[in-house]
């Protein structure tokens, strides 16, 4: 099963009143698990970021006039979304300003499946924090990269957070990937482990042989 991790850093936080995508970028999972594919773009917004944006993730105007404008892009990003599920953290927020751009440029509305993480950690972990920062260290994910928003290191954060959010790598993971490895001609390293004794001690044999006198007519002892 393929899904794709979305985030955005925008230079407001209203796409109604005109702010723009300034980030966008997509990790691709298959069966949950990341698979180093991804789509990553700077935009120029064509307008101007607010302060209280730039604030959060230090893209500035005057950096971004140097990149494409959003329709200079929207082909390939929805070549990588294609038709999979979604996974973002507040898919309303992200989903609005993605879905104000694609209209800007006469294209349909993502109309996918989509898992909110946000929704999901609340369902999880009632009345506790549901910020990204806040399930990294739940889920003692590194946040040392983290010194402002970054669209792709928050969706490969968000891709880890999902996965623990989902239950963590189940146990027939690693079996798993250890088959595909050797199928593919990888080499699998075994550990040899010593045979276990299984003969009776001399005690151990003494009081079966109590037991069996027990019994009436035991035919393990007229055998013996």
């Amino acid at each position: 099963m393929r899904e794709i991790v979305i985030d955005t850093e925008t230079t407001g936080l209203d796409h109604a009143v005109g702010h723009r995508i300034v980030e966008i970028a997509c990790v691709e999972l298959m069966n949950h698990v990341a698979t180093g594919r991804a789509f990553h773009r700077l935009v120029n917004p064509e307008c101007e970021v607010s302060a209280e944006a730039f604030a959060v993730h230090g893209l500035s105007t005057e950096a971004l006039r140097e990149h494409p404008v959003f329709p200079a892009v929207v082909e390939e990003l929805l070549a990588f979304i294609g038709g999979d599920p979604l996974v973002i953290h507040n898919a309303e927020f992200d989903l609005g300003f993605i879905n104000a751009e694609l209209a800007r440029c006469g294209k349909p509305a993502l109309d996918l499946p989509c898992v909110d993480t946000v929704q999901l950690a609340r369902k999880r972990f009632p009345g506790a924090p549901a910020s990204l920062d806040a399930l990294c260290r739940r889920f003692a994910i590194d946040l040392s990269q983290r010194q402002k928003h970054s669209a792709r290191l928050d969706a490969e954060l968000l891709s880890s957070v999902y996965l623990e959010l989902i239950g963590g790598r189940q146990p027939g993971l690693d079996f798993a990937i250890q088959a595909g490895a050797a199928a593919a001609g990888a080499l699998v390293t075994r550990v040899a482990r010593l045979a276990r004794p299984h003969a009776p001690s001399a005690e151990e044999e003494a009081r079966h042989r109590g037991f069996l006198e027990k019994i009436k007519g035991a035919l393990w002892l007229s055998e013996a």
